[in-house]
């Protein structure tokens, strides 16, 4: 049944100015009945506010008799006596379980929680009324923060999983074989520093934002490298062109001319590293390089990240290379740096092992 409420002079303008004040004061039940009325005369029918505003229909012809008769008169709720409701520790336990699964799956139409929305939810599930200050404070305190979100691919569901077995099977397998034949474990993947430099944080005056010079010139300088798990050895190898299958296994042999024991190699998923040619390669070396694969999406598990991150903090962060040997020769530096020092090398996997928890260890 389509019911349309006419206004008369004045009285939009009066309507949408309580509105305002109604949500500067958090009054919820004054909110949800002026926008009943605002889509009544909008020319919504009355199912159609129901199911907008997630109230009874009765409820709608109640504030649609009373505006009627009393016009801006009937905008006005009187608090009840005695001390206003809260909600129960059971109460609040089925809350945040509702917050945790979104707006949309408790019937809102969009995907952000905000105090006024959170409000409203709090007094159509459970018919207590609170002022939105003090619902970001009762979120506070139910362990909730204002954050904001982050992007995670949707076909990623099995990465948790795998994770979990790569920490808790293929990880202490990979020790216990390496004590075992007396083998390095070596962390590879490459790394490009750019000639335009990188930014970082830096302390600087107020309302001076630091600036560095930059050649724009988009060339990078290309590095493979691998880090031994037990003694901190770090074994790289700078690349004129892209890495591909041949200079990945080119590196891969120096490295093999360079030391005598067993190798275990563990590396991320670059096409160049799983290729047929690179799997031949794998067959030939059998009887000394044994090779692991992390799980996938997983650059956490690869402790020559934190080395990459080092590096680059120390050779290119807020600097300026006006030529590409410049770049070069402050990365050479840097990388002869943590070639000398294996304990330097070491402390990153005991950062490596603390970031993964005990299982690591």
């Amino acid at each position: 049944m389509n019911i349309r409420l006419s206004l008369r002079k004045g009285e939009w303008e009066a309507l949408l100015k309580r509105l305002q004040q109604a949500y500067a004061r958090g009054e919820l039940r004054l909110i949800k009945r002026i926008h009943a009325l605002l889509y009544l005369i909008e020319g919504k029918s009355v199912s159609e506010v129901v199911d907008l505003l997630k109230l009874s229909l009765q409820t709608v012809y109640n504030y649609m008799t009373a505006f009627v008769l009393k016009r801006l008169d009937s905008l006005v709720y009187h608090r009840p006596p005695g001390r206003p409701r809260k909600l129960t520790k059971t109460q609040r336990l089925v809350l945040a379980k509702l917050i945790e699964r979104g707006p949309e799956k408790a019937g809102y139409d969009c995907g952000c929680w905000d105090t006024v929305l959170i409000q409203d939810l709090i007094y159509t599930r459970f018919g207590v009324e609170y002022n939105p200050h003090y619902v970001a404070e009762l979120l506070k305190n139910m362990g909730f923060s204002y954050q904001k979100g982050r992007f995670v691919s949707d076909h990623l569901d099995n990465v948790a999983e795998a994770q979990q077995v790569w920490l808790t099977q293929t990880w202490p397998e990979i020790v216990t074989l390496a004590k075992k034949k007396g083998a390095m474990i070596l962390f590879g993947d490459e790394a490009s520093f750019a000639q335009w430099g990188s930014l970082s944080y830096t302390w600087a005056r107020k309302g001076q934002q630091p600036t560095v010079k930059t050649s724009g010139l988009r060339k990078g300088y290309k590095i493979f490298g691998l880090i031994d798990y037990f003694s901190g050895a770090f074994f790289y190898k700078a690349h004129p062109g892209k890495f591909n299958s041949e200079s990945y296994q080119a590196f891969l042999a120096e490295v093999l001319a360079q030391t005598n024991q067993p190798l275990i190699l563990i590396q991320e998923g670059a096409r160049y590293h799983t290729s047929k040619a690179t799997t031949q390669f794998f067959a030939q070396h059998q009887p000394r390089l044994t090779v692991y694969q992390l799980p996938a999406y997983s650059p956490e598990f690869n402790p020559i990240e934190y080395l990459w991150r080092n590096i680059k903090k120390q050779a290119t962060h807020l600097r300026y290379f006006p030529t590409f040997a410049d770049l070069m020769n402050k990365v050479d530096q840097k990388l002869r740096y943590f070639a000398n020092t294996p304990k330097s090398i070491l402390k990153l996997m005991g950062k490596y092992c603390q970031s993964l928890g005990a299982e690591a260890a």
